[in-house]
Parts: C-alpha cells; structure tokens; sequence
C-alpha cells in the first residue's frame, strides 16, 4: 500500500511539473464570433429597448441570414429587411427565428434567397408598432454576399403561431387549409384585411391598396404564405400574415362532404376478453346504408416491421374491415362500428358495463374469432391500439377500397413508431385525405403528398387516459366539409352504469 502511494505522489509531481512547462502558445484559445443568431439576439430583448454593443452580443457585432422580405410587389412594411437565420441549438431545439432590420428605402434592393451580412453594433433592438427591429442602421450596414439561397417556409396552423408568437415572428410560414370568412361576395378581392380561419383559430391577411395582387378575386379557400406579425397581448393578442406576391397564395379545394365523420373511439375498455372497441361516429346527412353503403378500416402498427404495401386494405394483423351496407340513420345521429360486445366499457369482473346495443350500430362482429370483411383483417383481440405506434381509423364510400381509394374522413393517434409510411419507391402508407389535419397537397410547394407521414402530414392526435372513451369533439360544416374547430382528444372516464349520452353531444354539427 505504501508503495501504492508512493508512485502516486511521483506521478502526480511529474505531471505538475509538464503542465507548469508548458507555453501559453500550446493552448487553443476560443475566438468569439462576430455574428450573433437571430435566436441569441432575441433572447437578449427583454421588452424594453436594448442598445447592441460587442460586449452585450458576446463579442458579435453582425448577424446573417438569408432575404424574406420582398418588396416587388408592393406588400411588405415599408424600410423592414427581414432575414431568417438558424444556429446548432442542441436537444432537438428548432432555432430558425427571423428578424427586421430597419434600413429605409434601400430595403427594396433585396429580394427573397438573397445572403447577407449586417453590422448592427451601435444599433437598437426594438419594437416599433408591435414589429421586433433593430433600428439605427443604413443600408451601408448591409453586404449582399449571394444569392438564391433556399428559403426555409414553415407549414404551421394559426394556434401553433398565436401560442408561441415571438417564436414565428418575422419568419416565413404557410397557413395551410384556410377558409376566408365570412365567404367573399362576388368581386370581392385581396385589398385590405381579410379574416381566415384554419380551424384551430382566426388571422389576419394583409394586403396594401398599392399591391399588384390587390385587385386580384379572392377565393374561399387557400394556403397562405407570408410573414407573420404580432400585435397585442394576452386575449387581445392578433396575427396580421402580409403575403409577399400572389404566388405566395395557392388555392386549397375544400374537403369532400362526407356523409359520416369520426367523433369518437373507445381502444381499451374495461376486461381482457376483447370484442369491447368501438368507434363512434356522427352522421352529417340522412343515410340508407343499404341503398349507400360504406366501409371503415382500422390500422394498427404494434410490433410492425415491414411497410403498409397495400395502405389500408394491407389486412393481417395491419388493418381490419368493416362493411356498412344495412341500417338507417338521420342527420345529427351518433351511430357505432366496432365489436360484439356493445357495452359502453367493456366486461370488468364481476359485472358487465351498461348495455348499449339500442344505439346505432350499424356494423358489429366479434373480431377476437372473425376475420374482417373482405379477408381484410386477421382476428384480433387489439382492434385499437392504445399505447405505442401510430395507429389510425378511416371511413370510404363503398365497400370496395383499394390500395389507392382516398378516404372520406380519416384520424391518426398514437406515436411515430410502427413503418407505417416508405417514401420508396415505391412510396408505401395509408392515404389520407383534406381534412382539418391532413392534405394532399403540400400547402406551401403544391407537391403531392398522398400519404400519412409524407410531405407535412405528420399529425397524430393523442391517447385517451387508460379505460376512458376518446371524444374527439371539434365543429363540423355540414354544408361546407369544413372543420370550424379541429378535432382533440378529450379522455371521458365512463362509469360502470354510464348511460350513452356521457359520450355523445361531444362534436358539434352546424348547418
């Protein structure tokens, strides 16, 4: 042991002595940088106006980023340079934040993909009616270093805006799926403020008189893309979205009325002998399903290792069947596909729950021992997950769907595990279609994206609490296909003795 210690005083003085040796040259010293991010700047302002130095930015006394703004068309704030920059933020942290640079006139000269660098030391960071800026700099501040860089645009709803307002700010973004209300009248076009709503809450879209797209008609519905802008606070806090040309505006069609939409889902009920799962549905018109017949499909991705190739009609333990082809129900009626059973919470010991089999249900089989309608589904005692992968329901027109048939409402819940979408090719997956969550095309490049997972349909709700019925409430346009208000899941926990109306009324239908 002595020994031990010996050595280990003899090595530790050898260290000290090589240490102490060493030059000042055999050290890396760290430069600071001289540009700062738009999200380290941002975090800097503190609501009150902040002058910029060296020592305050961390040595930086620039930032960079790529041109948003675009004045050729007339509709962007006057003097506003507006920039968008990213940086390594770590932890999956997104930094893409945006900022205007107050210059003048000469912010005319740049236009969208443009780089520059901008020296803003001396400047101030601040918000001019309600715009976060940084005024005190010329157009001499600015040096172009290239151009037509790619502009980043993000696709987000208005709710994702208004929760996180100093996040989006002075970046390009798309509202996608939005409804102009109230619907234009005839002649009716850009010019002024116009209201739109994609479900999930209301924005304002700007245009100037002096636009070149000011006259143009203005339609219904559409995507649009612009720069985002925030003024007021707390209740009164209002997004005014300034598109930059008509091209930043791209005609969305409005959904397909579909005659029956998914308010609702039980996946794990009371008991272990399965049969229990159901889903709820509220029917936006009169149906004779045995004059206008329908089908429903359920996915299921636990455990899955290899893609959907045939989507929803994959079958096995992927997806099941339902055929709706006899039965009636009115407009305004809940009805029900889903097990045997039709117990509002399955079979706990000792007694059954309450017995809902006088509601509508229009397609029932006990698929714990019967494949699913058209050998689509092998038998299974997890209908529908309710932990882990992504898993879906979906409801057609007709009883004949195929791999490339488009669903006339569909939902996603669940996680994002489970090889439910290959971009190929081929590309693989379940179909969606416009819906309050899902498109066809992407909103801001037009591109196709048919599929769950492709382009920006990545949209999954939520589980239910553990033995609680999902209610997916939201607003429903029965004239229009329209979600007025979007679709959550709100965990209903169901007595024993519940009677059905606990789990309906939960969706509104309008018109």
């Amino acid at each position: 042991m002595k020994k031990k210690l010996k050595y280990i005083l003899i090595l530790t003085a050898v260290v000290g002595i090589w240490m102490g040796c060493k030059r000042d040259s055999d050290f890396i010293v760290g430069k600071p940088s001289s540009y700062i991010s738009n999200f380290d700047l941002k975090k800097l302002y503190k609501n009150i106006d902040l002058p910029l130095n060296a020592k305050q930015m961390g040595g930086a006394t620039a930032v960079k980023g790529v041109v948003i703004s675009d004045f050729r068309s007339g509709n962007s704030p006057a003097g506003l340079l507006i920039i968008q920059n990213s940086r390594m933020a770590g932890s999956g942290i997104d930094s893409l934040r945006g900022m205007a640079l107050n210059i003048g006139p000469e912010a005319a000269k740049y236009i969208p993909g443009d780089s520059v660098h901008v020296t803003i030391e001396g400047a101030v960071l601040k918000r001019i009616n309600g715009i976060l800026q940084i005024a005190g700099i010329s157009g001499a501040s600015v040096n172009k270093m290239a151009s037509g860089k790619t502009v980043k645009t993000q696709v987000v709803s208005i709710a994702q805006v208004l929760a996180l307002p100093y996040t989006y700010e002075n970046t390009l973004i798309t509202i996608g799926n939005s409804l102009v209300v109230p619907e234009p009248i005839t002649g009716e076009t850009f010019a002024g403020d116009k209201e739109i709503t994609d479900g999930g809450g209301s924005a304002t879209i700007h245009t100037e008189a002096a636009a070149s797209f000011a006259a143009t008609a203005l339609s219904i519905s559409g995507n649009f893309t612009g720069i985002p802008f925030i003024t007021g606070n707390g209740a009164d806090k209002k997004l005014s979205v300034w598109m930059r040309s008509i091209d930043d505006f791209r005609f969305a069609v409005l959904p397909k009325l579909s005659p029956a939409i998914i308010t609702g889902y039980f996946g794990d009920p009371n008991g272990t002998d399965g049969n229990y799962e159901y889903i709820q549905f509220l029917a936006t018109k009169d149906i004779d399903f045995s004059k206008t017949s329908f089908s429903v499909i359920t996915n299921n991705n636990a455990g899955a290792t290899t893609f959907p190739t045939a989507g929803w009609v994959t079958g096995g333990v992927r997806s099941y069947k339902f055929n709706l082809t006899s039965g009636t129900v009115a407009k305004g009626e809940y009805f029900y596909v889903g097990g045997a059973g039709k117990r509002i919470n399955g079979f706990p010991s000792g007694a059954p729950s309450t017995d809902i089999s006088s509601s509508k249900w229009i397609a029932s089989v006990d698929y714990t021992k019967i494949t699913g309608a058209d050998g689509i589904g092998a038998v299974t005692t997890n209908l529908l997950a309710n932990s882990g992968n992504l898993a879906g329901i979906a409801i057609f027109e007709g009883a004949n769907v195929g791999v490339n048939t488009l669903p006339l409402d569909v939902i996603f819940f669940g996680g994002t595990g489970g090889n439910f979408y290959s971009a190929g090719p081929p590309e693989m997956g379940y179909r969606v279609t416009n819906t309050e969550s899902y498109s066809t095309n992407n909103p801001s490049t037009g591109a196709p994206q048919p599929l769950m997972g492709s382009g920006t349909n990545s949209f999954r709700l939520g589980f239910a609490n553990a033995i609680s019925f999902a209610s997916l409430g939201g607003e429903y346009d029965a004239t229009s296909g329209r979600w007025n208000v979007k679709r959550i899941v709100t965990s209903i926990t169901v007595p024993q003795d519940a009677p059905v109306t606990l789990i309906e009324g939960g969706t509104k239908l309008v018109n």
